[in-house]
Order: structure tokens, then sequence, then C-alpha cells
């Protein structure tokens, strides 16, 4: 009989940590690449394009699953009500506080750079920027568009976590069962088949349609990935077979992803030299993009389920608490500093690094002096008292 998991799951603080710190270098890796960003290098090429690939297909999805799975945790030791007030008070004051003082400067630079780029002067376009930037009246436009203020930029993550807990609320007594259930739809090869028909479907007919715009109002297809995938994890927390399952496919599900990556940058190479691929070959290759998706996942649950899961100690716990708060500031640090790095013309080889480093520090001083400060606790996440450490 399998016994059920009732205790902290360290394997997923482990991934929940090692995803998050994957995210914020991705966003560092954003600085240097083609694909629009905040702010750019003056020598962002296609360099580490395909590195970025090879997270980007699951990167997120499988961070929605995890924060569904410790929601489930936290649904089973508090009413309703208890739930829906610690998710709340946990998530919208970051959020706030990111909207109205840690995104500005991502906008501010954004526009700079922008006025860099055309050779236009800063004012009057930035005179009373902050005042501009709060009542959405800075008319920050260009041929692409209007620049939307107040924002949540990068933080759109924890504003679909709150739809999605709130969506979470009546569908408790139901998603109790459904691992039940879920076993069937999983069971032998539709382990792999089943979440990944559910992800090609919703890429072959919603991404065309919506694409994805993080913008909560027109996400439809996001949504649709995300919120099913939130939902899943919370179900499948404590449902001990479905990690034993990811623990046995962790080899064939990594190798499964590397072939699928390997596969799909073959396709976007040949696109990026001016061949048009016909519709059915584009659709077909967004199945093979969520079949490395879901077998990213399946792996990176499974090595962390099969080595991390009694992995504890001092350093995950630190790591545990700062990872939001590195998440809520780090952005901010990277736009900055990457601003003002750019123009010293460093070998990319100093530069890089340095970026990183910066980014480490402003996001451990962001975190250390957040979770001393008692009243500034709330604003990064952390619980409003510290833990009581055992002696």
């Amino acid at each position: 009989m399998t016994r059920p998991m009732t205790d902290r799951r360290f394997d997923l603080d482990w991934l929940r940590i090692a995803v998050f710190g994957t995210l914020i270098l991705y966003h560092v890796g954003m600085f240097y690449v083609s694909w629009d960003f905040h702010v750019k290098s003056s020598r962002a090429s296609d360099t580490i394009e395909p590195l970025m690939m090879l997270v980007n297909p699951w990167r997120l999805t499988l961070l929605f699953l995890i924060s569904g799975a410790a929601t489930r945790f936290m649904a089973d030791k508090m009413s309703v009500g208890a739930l829906t007030w610690a998710r709340m008070g946990r998530l919208w004051p970051p959020l706030l506080l990111a909207v109205f003082l840690i995104v500005p400067p991502q906008s501010y630079y954004e526009i700079v750079e922008a006025l860099e780029a055309l050779g236009l002067p800063q004012s009057p376009v930035l005179d009373d920027f902050y005042l501009k930037y709060v009542t959405g009246s800075g008319n920050w436009c260009d041929a692409e568009g209007c620049l939307t203020t107040p924002t949540y930029n990068h933080m759109w993550f924890v504003a679909y976590l709150i739809l999605y807990t709130l969506a979470l609320i009546p569908l408790l007594p139901l998603l109790r069962r459904i691992p039940k259930a879920a076993a069937v739809l999983i069971a032998g090869p539709g382990f792999i088949l089943t979440p990944w028909l559910f992800l090609f479907i919703a890429r072959a007919t919603l991404f065309p349609i919506f694409g994805e715009s993080h913008d909560f109002r027109e996400d439809g297809y996001l949504h649709v990935v995300y919120l099913t995938t939130f939902l899943f994890g919370f179900s499948i927390a404590k449902h001990e077979p479905f990690f034993q399952r990811c623990t046995q496919w962790r080899v064939p599900a990594l190798a499964i992803s590397i072939v699928a990556w390997a596969a799909l940058m073959t396709f976007y190479a040949m696109h990026s030299e001016g061949v048009d691929p016909p519709y059915w070959l584009r659709t077909l290759f967004r199945g093979v993009r969520e079949m490395q998706a879901w077998t990213g996942i399946v792996a990176a649950i499974g090595f962390a389920h099969h080595y991390l899961r009694g992995a504890d100690g001092p350093l995950r716990r630190v790591l545990t608490q700062a990872i939001f708060p590195f998440y809520l500031a780090h952005q901010t640090i990277i736009i900055v500093a990457g601003h003002y790095l750019d123009p010293l013309h460093m070998s990319l080889m100093v530069e890089t690094p340095l970026l990183i480093g910066v980014t480490a520090l402003g996001c451990w001083i962001f975190f250390d002096l957040g979770r001393r400060v008692p009243p500034l606790r709330v604003w990064i996440g952390l619980p409003s008292k510290a833990p009581i450490q055992a002696k």
C-alpha cells in the first residue's frame, strides 16, 4: 500500500528554487538575445537562443504545477476562508509593491533606450515620469503601440496566481477527488501522451488566436494551459503514484525532451534562413514543442523526487524563503545594471558574470533587508512573523 505524502515536500521546495533560479538567469539572457525585452545589450545576438529554448517550453508550466501543489498542502491544513486570506495576504502586497515601486524603473529605462535609439532628448518625454506612470498619462507610444502604465511586467505570474487561486476555491471538493480519475487517464502510455495531447491541442488551436501577451484580459491560450496545470498540480500533490511514475520515467523523459529540442532547433534554423514552412509543418512542430515541454516537466519532477525528497537543511530553508523575494526584485536589477554596464564595452566574458553577480547581490540585499524589518516582510512575500528556528 502506498503511504500518503503529508509532510513537507523537500523535492518540490528544491524544484521551485531551481525553476525560479533558472527564470532569473533566463531574464539575464533576455538582455543578450535578439528577442524583445525592456532594454537590450548593444551586442545582442542569437548566440545563446538555442540554450534559452532548452527551458523555454516548460519552465513556467512547471512553476504553475508546483504552485498548485503548494496550494494543496496549504488547503489541507486550513479552512477555505483561512486559505483565501493566507494566499491573498501573501500575493497581493508583493504585487502592489512591484507595480508601484519595483517595476517603474523598468518602464523608465525602456523609454530611455527607445529615445536614445532615435537620437531624441529625454525631456520633456520623461519629465514628471512617476506621476505620469501611476496615472497612465505618459502617452509613451511608438509605431508598435503605447506603453501601458502602471503595469506588472514580470509579476504577471503573481497576478495569474491570484486569479487561479480564486478560481480554485469553489472547486476544492471536486479537485480532491480527481487523482482517482486522473490515474485512469495517465495510466500506461497515457502518462506521457494524455498531458502532451492536451498541451498540443491548446497550442495548435488557441495559440494562433491569442498568442502569449501576459495581459490577463486577453491571454486565453495561457489561461487554459496555466490554470489547468495549476489545478492538476493541486490534484496530484499527494498522489504518490504520479511522482513514482515521474521517477521511473526521468531518464527516458529527459532523452525525449532533448531530442525534441534538437528537432525544434533544426526547424527554427530552417525558418530563420527564409524558408516559409507550410501550415501543417508548423502545426507538427507545435506538437514537438509540447512533447519537449511535458517530458521536460516529467524529467525535472522525477530527478527531484529521486534525489531531493529527503534533502533538508539550512540552505534549503533559507533559499525557500529567499527565492520569491529574489524573483520580485531581479528583473529591475537586471535592467538597471544592464543599462549602465553596456556603455562600458567590457568583454562579454566579464560583463555577463558581473551582471549575474550584481543581480544576485542586489536580490540578496533586498531579501535580507526585507526579512529583518518586520513591517517589510509581508511586502516581499514572507510571513509577517519570522519562523522560530529549532535550537
